[in-house]
């Protein structure tokens, strides 16, 4: 059984030393440390190698949730992952350790307190856009064309020049009605009338 540490600074010229010196003296090694890599960016090299690095058996280790969490969401994927790999998890800081009971206890208090955060904001959305209904406002964005600039833009499709062509293009049509041709082909076909 292994103690593999990591540690996170967001900017370069931070100093990781704190981190590491608690990692170490809780017994990790190897350690490894992202420097200048902001909390809010997926990419974390150190931290996939550590997350690579880790063996059945092991135990990850961090100083705090914000040093290799984006999100609870993404700490109760990480734990979720590690659980299943038979990985245990310590947060130095919040004393959150998943090999004690009591620390296991403390994180599946902490997923379900944000599990029930979640169901409440769905239910106060679906309950708005149900009232909103009710009142007659469907949300979505506002179409980008009025039916008037749809059956413009169709009248001029249809034109024909003496030669028999087409007097407008799609790119002069959309320039017309100030909208991308993408807008305008999708209008142009008859089911979306």
């Amino acid at each position: 059984m292994s103690r593999i540490g990591y540690g996170r600074v967001s900017t370069r010229d931070q100093n990781p030393d704190s981190q590491h010196d608690a990692l170490a003296e809780a017994g990790c090694d190897p350690i490894f440390i992202d420097r200048g890599v902001s909390g809010k960016h997926a990419e974390r090299p150190e931290l996939d190698k550590a997350l690579a690095y880790l063996r059945e058996g092991d135990v990850f280790v961090i100083t705090r949730l914000s040093r290799a969490m984006r999100s609870l969401q993404h700490l109760l994927g990480l734990a979720a992952d590690l659980k299943a790999r038979g990985v245990d998890l310590v947060i130095l800081k919040q004393g959150i350790d998943t090999t004690t009971p009591g620390g296991r206890l403390a994180f599946n208090m902490m997923g379900a307190i944000d599990e029930f955060q979640r169901e409440l904001i769905i239910e106060g959305t679906r309950e708005g856009l149900a009232a909103a209904r009710a009142r007659g406002r469907t949300g979505g964005r506002k179409p980008k064309l009025s039916p008037d600039q749809i059956r413009l833009a169709r009248r001029l499709y249809a034109e024909t020049g003496e030669d028999g062509k087409r007097a407008h293009t799609v790119a002069q049509i959309a320039r017309m009605v100030g909208v991308t041709r993408s807008t305008i082909y999708r209008h142009l076909e008859p089911a979306s009338s």
